[in-house]
């Protein structure tokens, strides 16, 4: 039996706005809604019992290296998403006005 974590496979669902992962039996994502080229990050969820390990601070680096990938700005409207953007600088220049 391997120690090495299974990277998480993220899916992102374009046609519902979001970006999605299982773990542990547990269903985590980012919701998001899309004005032109605008990304507001709405909701950032992920269950209690498979909380604590980074996976909405993956989730939501996705998003927003997506976003980027796309030309587009984002906005976060949820707590999580507001703090991410504090903890991680070097992505403000993606933050819409």
């Amino acid at each position: 039996m391997s120690d090495v974590a299974k990277p998480l496979e993220i899916i992102h669902d374009s046609g519902k706005h979001e970006f999605s992962v299982v773990v542990d039996g547990h269903r985590c994502e980012v919701d998001y809604q899309l004005d032109g080229k605008v990304m507001t990050i709405t909701h950032t969820g992920v269950p209690s019992p498979v909380g604590g390990r980074g996976i909405a601070n993956l989730l939501t680096r996705f998003a927003v290296q997506v976003a980027a990938a796309q030309g587009w700005k984002v906005k976060p409207a949820c707590s999580y998403a507001a703090l991410w953007f504090e903890r991680n600088p070097e992505y403000r220049h993606l933050l819409a006005p």
